[in-house]
């Protein structure tokens, strides 16, 4: 079916033609024949069958036909998912007065206050900053809905892997904001089926029509997959290999954790590949940077993990390589089935070592066959040229920096309470002010990274012998001080001690007697004098 077919709006078929839609998915052509008389929907479709534009489009035609206008809520899991459906949202009302935006962590929140000050329509979010948001007073989610059978649409985007994320119970806490499920429209979208995602469609939608999209073609039919028995230490040889012999205009290799995406992509680069990687832990601004290059063909290979690659969506993405055989059955279809979008074919390779051969048996169960494998001959390794050398992984800051700002906004109420100490005209000086101006006043030695870069290759004794070179001037100086602090406090602690008293065990036993012979007499109370009148 087409979306002329639909008696859609044309603001939204305007925008249909400008992203270029024209036939309908199975998915898309269920949901909206299901979607349109306001009934909730549950959808199981897999990763890659346009279920993105399939409830937008919904969401865009119910806003344009029904008055009064409707706000809608779509929560994901990951940022980069949000900008996604945002740019999606973005082009398909174009045409429209309506406006998208997209909220999610990582970044400040002055951009998205202004924005929901403006007026978003489609709300596009991940839980967490959600819930910041509205409970910071700034995010009404009660209006999202307005009058009973006057339905607004709540949308709950790859619902499963919110679950694997931790997002459950601020789902939960989002859902009892948000109206009544007689009060609004409900889609669930998840690419599996399990208890969370059936415990949260019984709880929070009202008869939902279930759609199920069958995943065998996306999984199987159109993807080359080949498996390699392949040991840890010659995984990278086998990588080098097999870039060197295809030459992918773009694959996205999948790693079980962040260290190892950060060591791969540095080893390929030492290689001569022009490669990056993508983890949770990086700015968003750098994330964003390197997924637009990925994206626009100036990145070749990007190494990444499942939820970093949520929203990566690469219409003519060539390979996908499994470095490492993913933990979960789940995880190896949202993985290969990105590189067979919209019925296009693809590649997969998945490389089996010792170390995850245990996970092999429940992968083959789940899709049903077996994985064309071999191991891994000679002639198809390549040549390492990072073999022997420490990758070094970097300290993302500008990650500490961004939630130390969104720490100071949920605290800025309270220092509008208290005032501001400047504008006291008073200023507070503490020790510890005193005592880091005094260090910061100091050059202190410091070594830079070319240092760093010779100091690696040469053996500890020559390293040691660096340091004590480098720093014995400092900490000469250092123990001068101490030594001379450490003789004055002696020197006070032989003349008082801490009741104003003499202290016996510092004195020989001549000047303690010449102490006490000297010592002025004390003046007496008005009691004393009293008992000493009595005595006479």
């Amino acid at each position: 079916m087409n979306f002329i077919d639909f008696n859609l709006n044309e603001m939204l078929l305007e925008g249909l033609n400008k992203a270029g839609y024209t036939e309908c998915t199975e998915v898309q052509s269920q949901v909206l024949q299901s979607s349109q008389d306001g009934s909730d929907l549950y959808v199981q479709s897999q990763t890659g069958t346009g279920k993105t534009a399939a409830y937008l489009v919904a969401i865009i035609q119910e806003m344009l036909s029904k008055e009064p206008l409707k706000k809608a809520l779509i929560m994901v899991p990951t940022r980069e998912l949000a900008v996604q459906v945002e740019e999606e949202a973005k082009v398909l009302i174009s045409s429209s007065k309506l406006k998208a935006f997209s909220f999610y962590g990582g970044v400040g929140y002055e951009k998205q206050i202004s924005a929901l000050k403006k007026g978003v329509d489609i709300i596009i979010g991940t839980p967490g900053r959600l819930i910041d948001l509205q409970e910071g007073k700034n995010l009404d989610l009660s209006q999202v809905g307005f009058v009973v059978r006057q339905f607004s649409t709540v949308v709950i985007d790859e619902a499963d892997r919110m679950f694997d994320m931790g997002f459950y119970p601020d789902l939960r806490k989002i859902l009892k904001f948000v109206p009544k499920a007689q009060e609004r429209q409900t889609m669930l979208f998840s690419a599996t089926l399990n208890s969370y995602v059936k415990n949260l469609a019984w709880e929070y939608t009202l008869n939902p029509k279930e759609i199920e999209i069958e995943c065998e073609n996306i999984t199987v039919s159109e993807i080359t997959q080949e498996l390699f028995h392949v040991s840890s230490d010659e995984k990278i040889m086998l990588l080098n290999g097999i870039l060197k012999r295809e030459n992918p205009k773009s694959v996205i290799i999948f790693c079980n954790t962040k260290r190892s995406c950060e060591v791969v992509a540095k080893r390929l680069q030492l290689n001569d590949f022009k490669s990056d990687f993508i983890i949770g832990d990086l700015p968003q601004s750098v994330r964003l940077k390197k997924l637009n290059s990925f994206k626009d063909g100036t990145l070749s290979i990007l190494v990444a993990t499942d939820v970093a690659a949520r929203g990566i969506d690469v219409s003519d993405l060539e390979m996908v390589i499994n470095y490492d055989l993913p933990n979960e059955a789940e995880n190896y279809v949202h993985r290969i089935g990105r590189t067979a979008r919209a019925g296009k074919s693809g590649k997969a390779y998945t490389f089996c070592s010792e170390q995850d051969v245990y996970n092999l048996p429940a992968i083959e169960r789940y899709i049903e066959m077996q994985i064309p494998s071999h191991v891994a001959y000679p002639e198809e390794l390549a040549e390492d040229k990072s073999k022997g050398i420490y990758i070094k992984l970097e300290n993302y800051r500008d990650e500490e920096k961004s939630s130390s700002r969104e720490k100071n906004y949920k605290s800025s109420k309270n220092k509008k309470a208290y005032g501001d100490k400047k504008s006291s005209g008073k200023k507070s000086y503490s020790k510890k002010d005193s005592y880091s101006k005094e260090r910061n006043s100091k050059n202190y030695a410091k070594t830079s990274e070319k240092e760093f870069e010779k100091l690696e290759s040469l053996p500890f004794e020559q390293r040691l012998k660096f340091y004590k070179e480098k720093y014995a001037s400092s900490c000469d100086s250092y123990q001068k001080k101490s030594s001379l602090k450490k003789e004055y406090n002696y020197k006070n602690s032989r003349k008082k001690g801490s009741k104003g008293g003499y202290i016996k065990k510092n004195y020989p036993e001549k000047d303690l007697k010449n102490n006490i012979q000297n010592k002025k007499p004390q003046k007496k109370g008005f009691l004393e004098k009293l008992k000493a009148l009595f005595k006479k």
